[in-house]
């Protein structure tokens, strides 16, 4: 098993309750819910974070940004809005070292900072 939880959930190690997934990217719902809707994007390869992204990975991301739009079709927030969130590093409250975008939506969302 892996040390990182979002690699065993792509293996299967590590149970999920998934929304979308293809080749490159899988989608499940977040534990932590910031909104009624609340899931997580990821590619399935592991690059740590956005700082991490090389050119091999262009394929990879860009399914990612698609992939948010038949999440959020799926889960019923395409038309009236939602965020997508991506945190970078301990000062970006980045809590799992793998890539992922947050897809929060489901009522008006607010900005506190």
């Amino acid at each position: 098993m892996s040390s990182c939880v979002f690699c065993n959930i792509v293996s299967r190690e590590v149970p999920a309750d998934i929304i979308y997934e293809d080749t490159d990217v899988l989608a499940f719902y977040g534990l932590h819910f910031m909104a009624p809707v609340h899931a997580l994007v990821i590619p399935k390869k592991h690059i740590e974070s956005i700082m991490d992204i090389k050119d091999e990975d262009q394929s990879a991301i860009y399914r990612c940004h698609v992939s948010i739009q038949q999440v959020a079709k799926k889960l019923g927030i395409a038309e009236s809005g939602f965020r997508v969130i991506t945190n970078i590093g301990k000062d970006g409250q980045q809590e799992v070292p793998h890539l992922h975008y947050h897809v929060i939506g489901g009522r008006e969302l607010s900005w506190h900072m």
